[in-house]
């Protein structure tokens, strides 16, 4: 008897601020539409940056993934991803090609996959603080939960204002 493969859900953050911003957040959705796990994307929006590195704004995005690939599988396909951009990791927090994070996944049985492996925490662990994960995520998927947290529309509305004002749709700029 032949093993069904595990399929899973995964919540996928991507941001870039150095060189062909757009490009590289374009190019990471392409490969994973060609994979054929690409379910949803949302829009590209242009934010400023995070933590207390100076650096140029970010574009930031979310897509929603599903495929047979576990969570470790989901990290490596971000990793690859960010490798194929030319992201070198010198800084913490510090700018970058592409910067693609795992906030979610869940298997096919709606079940939330949890972890406090340092190499990979689920869900992410700054997710729910982050306007630039949660306005595009919540646009996308109006009904999405982070796990552990809640509603995302819910935790989006009780971030500051101006946290979320920041957060500026870009694709119809340019």
């Amino acid at each position: 008897m032949t093993k069904r493969p595990l399929v899973t859900r995964a919540v996928l953050s991507l941001g870039a601020n150095l060189g062909d911003r757009a490009g590289a957040l374009r190019a990471a959705m392409a490969a994973l539409r060609d994979d054929g796990v690409l379910v949803a994307r949302s829009t590209l929006y242009e934010t400023p940056p995070w933590g207390p590195v100076e650096q140029p704004p970010y574009l930031n995005a979310v897509v929603v993934v599903r495929g047979p690939r576990d969570a470790a599988g989901w990290l490596a396909r971000a990793n690859e991803l960010e490798q194929a951009a030319g992201r070198t990791r010198e800084v913490r927090w510090g700018a970058r090609t592409l910067d693609v994070d795992v906030v979610t996944v869940t298997g096919d049985d709606g079940r939330p996959v949890l972890s406090d492996d340092p190499t990979l925490t689920l869900p992410h662990p700054r997710a729910h603080e982050r306007a630039f994960v949660l306005v595009p995520w919540a646009i996308l998927d109006p009904t999405a939960v982070l796990p552990g947290r809640g509603r995302v529309s819910d935790l989006l509305a009780g971030l500051p204002p101006e946290d979320v004002a920041a957060v500026v749709r870009w694709e119809h700029l340019h």
